[in-house]
């Protein structure tokens, strides 16, 4: 009988261990830095600065804020991530896609300064509340996960209305995001993070069950916009990003990328967690071992994450 249950235990911690998730190794799969694209280049040159420069002003504002980087600490804890996963997607947003601020106290001044301002999620004449109540989206109703429900919706606009005409209208060939809930300038994103508002919206659930913060509410874009420029919320979005990246490629692709900042920098900045660990498991399938992949973006993360990890 001990035989026979010591072999059972043996069989089922076997089992475990087989399906362990793949660790990432740490550093950068490129040896060179891929290019940066086109873009973040002409608005650095735009604002007559560097992405060294850049680099630096971020990295010396959190060298200089113990109350900022006390903030990623305790909020990386209740996501169960490492700080340093928040730390490089707030030195590749500020380095690659704006400006660091001079103090944090100025990312809440800039915050309150949207909170009188009126606007909404629409394109042209209706609202994405409206809208989402179409037919071609009924079945994504009965979901009651904000992040299931708005990646439903999302998936929804690509298929059936990104770029074609539907009852009369036409709609751009652009991201669900840029079209409905970008009201000031396609692309923008706001605040320490740098998160997009149907982000937001769709971890909003999350956040509130970790962080305790109210749920959002695509009918007001300011409660919205007020919580992703609010530095305390925006790193609670920031953390819940980085949790979701983690989990999808652990859940769908078995690849364990915690331990490599560089690649969860990337996926924070090109976003789609899931269908690219959907991707990498494609590729793997049969017994291939391929590895996720920094950008541009998440190797500076490595490349400099000894410095990195020593401003906490």
């Amino acid at each position: 009988m001990r035989t026979f249950f010591l072999t059972v235990s043996l069989a089922g911690l076997l089992g475990t261990v087989a399906q362990a998730a793949q660790v990432v190794p740490s550093g950068n799969r490129n040896v060179e830095q891929p290019p940066v694209p086109g873009a973040s280049v002409r608005r650095t040159k735009a604002g007559k600065t560097s992405f060294d420069l850049k680099y630096e002003k971020v990295r010396d504002l959190l060298r200089d804020d113990d109350a900022l980087v006390g903030k990623i600490k305790k909020t990386a804890v209740a996501y169960g991530i490492a700080p340093i996963h928040m730390v490089g997607a707030i030195v590749g947003e500020h380095t690659y896609n704006v400006d660091a601020y001079d103090s944090l106290q100025s990312y809440y001044v800039k915050a309150a300064s949207y909170a009188g301002n009126s606007f909404r999620f629409a394109y042209k004449s209706e609202d994405v509340s409206d809208f989402v109540q179409r037919p071609e989206f009924a079945e994504c109703d009965e979901l009651d996960d904000s992040y299931r429900l708005w990646t439903c919706r999302e998936d929804v606009w690509q298929d059936r209305f990104r770029g074609k005409t539907v009852g009369g209208t036409a709609y751009p060939n652009n991201r669900f995001s840029a079209v409905f809930f970008q009201p000031f300038y396609a692309g923008q994103t706001f605040g320490l993070g740098q998160i997009n508002p149907l982000t937001a919206l769709m971890l909003s659930d999350l956040v509130h069950q970790k962080s305790g913060y109210a749920k959002l509410d695509e009918k007001d874009a300011v409660g919205v916009y007020k919580a992703i420029m609010d530095p305390d919320i925006s790193l609670a979005f920031m953390a819940a990003v980085i949790r979701k990246s983690i989990d999808d490629y652990r859940s769908i692709a078995n690849v364990d990328i915690s331990q490599n900042p560089g690649v969860t920098a990337t996926l924070f900045n090109i976003g789609n967690s899931q269908q690219r660990a959907r991707a990498l498991r494609a590729r793997n399938a049969g017994g291939a071992t391929n590895w996720p992949e920094e950008n541009y973006y998440g190797w500076l993360v490595n490349d400099r994450l000894d410095e990195l990890q020593d401003l906490l």
